[in-house]
């Protein structure tokens, strides 16, 4: 089969390797699409220390059955699927409470570090377990369904905040750090949820305005000025929570200068390893700091959401392109290039 090999930092190519053979308790997938998660990107050129080369990357994907393991009862051939990225190892403590999430033994498709090596979805084939895997409803396009990890992720960060004045409360507000992907998903998660006035802010004007076309009640220009900005637009009081979608020294400290005073600071977010944080302004502000790590269960209620129009991933998708283009589209998103959200390849073509 073809697939996209990250033979060396910052050189991808296309290569045959053999179709892999699932397992008694696993499936093998053909891949339809596979997004390029900011994460791939990093593991491009080294940064994130978790795509050791050789290794096949992608863990955001969707496709259709084209073998089962011989125990595998609940699904069959041609099902139309997507699946998690996050392998657990289900006997764990972790994983007996729900927190799949932060297994003892947790890896992740088309992740390569000094603990295992996990081929991923940008390729032909792959081969998933079958307790990870979710049928699609035929409303939703594989192109679409490869943003459903992202989506899962958001919902995520989402359901880890206390929501803390009621729902119908008009003074119930959330700012949105970052206007990224997981951002943008962030920002439709929150008001999926219930949340009535959600701010985002950005440094980049056009991912501004996509925010305002996909929800944003405001879209604010992160600076210097980002502070008193939502100080005026919540009458001097500071945002009830605040969702930390980039990890950087710089957003994290506007996050929780931006909080109100008991306020939560969600951190999704996590380009830099370390950050700075101001902490007395934690302190005695009494403010509340929880991390979120991928999804712990969300993607039934995430295929829901997007089913339902509640949450479009359309507006996010850049670009829809063949598997061979991948090392083009990653040397654009690795250099930033203005205007790129999603880039989706398509190893096998369907739509």
């Amino acid at each position: 089969m073809k697939a996209l090999l990250l033979s060396q930092y910052n050189r991808l190519e296309m290569t045959d390797v053999s179709v892999p053979t699932p397992g008694p308790h696993e499936v093998l997938v053909r891949v339809a699409a596979c997004g390029i998660c900011g994460s791939d990107v990093h593991g491009y050129d080294g940064s994130s220390g978790r795509r050791i080369p050789p290794i096949v990357m992608g863990h955001e994907a969707a496709g259709t059955i084209a073998a089962l393991g011989s125990e595998v009862t609940n699904l069959v051939k041609d099902d139309r699927v997507t699946f998690d990225s996050t392998i657990s190892c289900g006997v764990c403590a972790f994983c007996r409470r729900g927190e799949i999430n932060l297994c003892n033994h947790r890896e992740v498709l088309g992740v390569s570090c000094d603990d295992y090596r996990r081929a991923g979805a940008f390729a032909e084939y792959v081969v998933v377990p079958s307790q990870i895997v979710y049928r699609l409803p035929p409303s939703i396009s594989f192109p679409e369904a490869a943003l459903l990890e992202a989506v899962a992720v958001a919902v995520h960060a989402v359901s880890l905040a206390e929501i803390v004045t009621q729902r119908s409360d008009p003074k119930n507000t959330a700012l949105v750090m970052g206007a990224g992907t997981i951002g943008l998903l962030c920002l439709q998660a929150l008001r999926a949820a219930g949340w009535t006035q959600v701010f985002i802010a950005d440094i980049d004007q056009s991912r501004l305005a996509l925010a305002k076309t996909t929800g944003a009640t405001s879209a604010l220009l992160a600076g210097s000025e980002l502070a008193k900005q939502v100080s005026q637009v919540t009458n001097g009081e500071g945002v009830d929570l605040v969702v930390e979608a980039v990890g950087r020294n710089e957003t994290v400290t506007a996050s929780i200068e931006a909080v109100r005073k008991g306020g939560t600071v969600i951190l999704v977010g996590n380009i830099s390893p370390e950050v700075t944080l101001p902490l007395q302004k934690v302190v005695t502000r009494q403010i509340r700091l929880q991390g979120s790590c991928a999804s712990a269960g969300e993607y039934p209620r995430s295929i829901e959401l997007m089913a339902s129009g509640a949450i479009n991933v359309k507006p996010l998708i850049t670009a829809v392109a063949p598997l061979e283009e991948g090392p083009d589209w990653f040397r654009r998103l690795h250099a930033r290039e203005p205007g790129l959200t999603k880039v989706v390849l398509m190893p096998g073509g369907e739509s």
